[in-house]
């Protein structure tokens, strides 16, 4: 069984109008919810073998302050169609991944986490920023993944940490 780790990228700020999209960093509260989440996951012992992230600067900060707070010793590879993917773009990047690998953590954004989140479990789940699923996939290749065959065994927000 594989599992699949889907983080939504902690909140961004909007302070520098000339800002691209793609360029917008963590905002105050970005940067407190991220390692708030990655001490969730050591406690939890939750640890993807690899950290997949879109390269936007909000996701890469994110990708960066878990890593370090849940104290994952897996890489981080960033990969440019994630940002801004839709369901079946996230399905063909999860599909491609080594299959010796039995743990991965999908790093982006909305609106495809949450499609990605209900194609998998069948159940819509909200996915505010920082917010993370952690699924049981029932299959055995990434590449063989089905819709609603999989389990939704745990789902953290940061503002429902106590």
């Amino acid at each position: 069984m594989k599992t699949l780790y889907i983080l939504r990228h902690a909140k961004s700020s909007w302070d520098d109008a000339a800002l691209s999209d793609f360029e917008r960093p963590l905002n105050e509260r970005g940067l407190g919810a991220a390692p708030l989440v990655g001490g969730v996951m050591k406690k939890n012992r939750f640890a993807p073998e690899l950290i997949l992230s879109s390269p936007a600067r909000r996701a890469e900060q994110t990708a960066a302050l878990i890593k370090q707070s849940a104290g994952i010793g897996g890489a981080i590879q960033f990969d440019e169609r994630i940002y801004e993917a839709s369901l079946a773009r996230l399905l063909e990047v999860i599909a491609e991944q080594n299959e010796k690998i039995q743990s991965l953590m999908l790093v982006g954004h909305n609106p495809g986490l949450e499609g990605l989140v209900k194609f998998l479990t069948g159940e819509f789940e909200p996915m505010p920023t920082a917010a993370l699923a952690v699924v049981d996939l029932d299959a055995k290749k990434w590449s063989a993944i089905k819709s609603t065959k999989c389990s939704l065994r745990n789902l953290i927000r940061p503002k429902e940490i106590r």
